[in-house]
């Protein structure tokens, strides 16, 4: 029977356990969205896991509105990224870069112009600014001449994201930015070829997919879906045949895993009563399929033996719990992730976390 500790290959890498770090947006680069040394020791605690995947990281300088956020659209921000790539190497671990570009998720505030999207849509709620929250803008809608533009964006962050050390780059096409809000029917009103039709709503997801697979190839290329449910204000009013058309293109692109966010009804990060489609989506993408959101041992254990899941993504208990593989294995209790540190600056709540080690040197 398949278990959370057996080893998993995933594209052009080996995972030595199925175990993997889900991405999580922190805060500790600078205003300038380079990495700083603090993040070297956070991802270097944490290279047990099967595969880390890096928290959101920008593409560009207009689809990065999330302050202290990292890019990799810059010479500088690579040879920021070199030493963290490298701790979690030496400690033979696996690291990929999630490529972000938020779309309507931005504020002027912090990119210094108007929020793109495929609609004249809006976020609903605040977005974090240097100087506080402030309302969601509506967003400018793309024009078509403009998207071959964001996908070498993608493509460029992709190749950055290789000459930086990562073992491959996740493209977020989830939790309602930017290629979400092209996927779902109510943030994407176009009447051209990018809307209407799911056909043409996937087409943005297919290009860029395609188009980064391309690049550095599809075994190191994965995608993020959060096919059930709102987010961020994106939904979609008949999502199963749209994430099964997605997972169809994925499949065919040949991508070295597709992980999917997917919320239930008691969840502890945004709640939904919409079902899971991971059932579904199993039926047509036959590549590593990793599933997230609230998952213990015991649940884990059941979806991969069941056969639903291939590897399970970790969110906060990897966050709170450096060695969370070890702490899995011996049965030990996980230390709680403590929100308000989610998106600070410094040590606290980000490598202050001990190990279980640590905890029984303390005691």
């Amino acid at each position: 029977m398949t278990t959370i500790f057996d080893p998993i290959q995933l594209g052009a890498d080996t995972a030595a356990n199925r175990a993997i770090m889900a991405p999580l947006t922190r805060g500790r680069a600078t205003r300038d969205h380079v990495p700083t040394p603090i993040m070297v020791d956070y991802y270097a605690q944490r290279a047990s896991a099967g595969l880390i995947i890096s928290e959101a990281t920008g593409i560009s300088h207009q689809g990065l509105g999330w302050p202290y956020a990292p890019g990799l659209w810059s010479d500088e921000q690579v040879a920021a990224w070199k030493p963290v790539t490298q701790a979690v190497h030496d400690k033979g671990g696996l690291i990929v870069a999630q490529l972000w570009h938020m779309g309507r998720a931005v504020h002027s505030a912090v990119t210094g112009e108007q929020p793109v999207s495929s609609s004249a849509t809006a976020t609903p709620g605040d977005a974090h600014t240097y100087e506080g929250k402030k309302p969601y803008e509506v967003a400018r809608p793309l024009a078509i001449d403009e998207i071959p533009g964001i996908i070498a964006d993608y493509v460029r962050a992709a190749n950055n994201a290789i000459a930086a050390g990562f073992d491959g780059v996740q493209i977020h096409a989830a939790n309602g930015y930017l290629i979400d809000q092209f996927l779902r029917d109510n943030s994407n009103f176009r009447d051209d070829i990018y809307g209407g039709s799911i056909e043409n709503r996937v087409r943005l997801l297919r290009e860029v997919t395609q188009a980064v697979a391309d690049a550095i190839g599809a075994d190191r290329v994965s995608v993020r879906l959060s096919p059930n449910g709102d987010t961020q204000g994106v939904n979609d009013s008949n999502p199963e045949p749209l994430f099964a058309a997605a997972a169809d293109v994925l499949n065919q692109i040949g991508i070295a895993f597709l992980e999917l966010r997917e919320p239930g009804p008691d969840g502890t990060f945004g709640a939904t009563d919409v079902p899971r489609l991971s059932p579904l989506i199993r039926q047509h993408f036959k590549g590593p399929l990793v599933l997230n959101s609230d998952y213990g041992l015991g649940r884990a254990q059941a979806d991969l033996a069941s056969g639903l899941a291939d590897a399970i993504s970790f969110g906060r208990p990897f966050l709170a719990n450096p060695d969370l593989v070890d702490r899995l294995r011996d049965g030990a209790p996980l230390t709680q992730a403590q929100m308000a540190t989610f998106y600070s600056q410094g040590a606290e709540g980000y490598t202050d976390y001990p190990t279980l080690a640590e905890e029984k040197a303390a005691a």
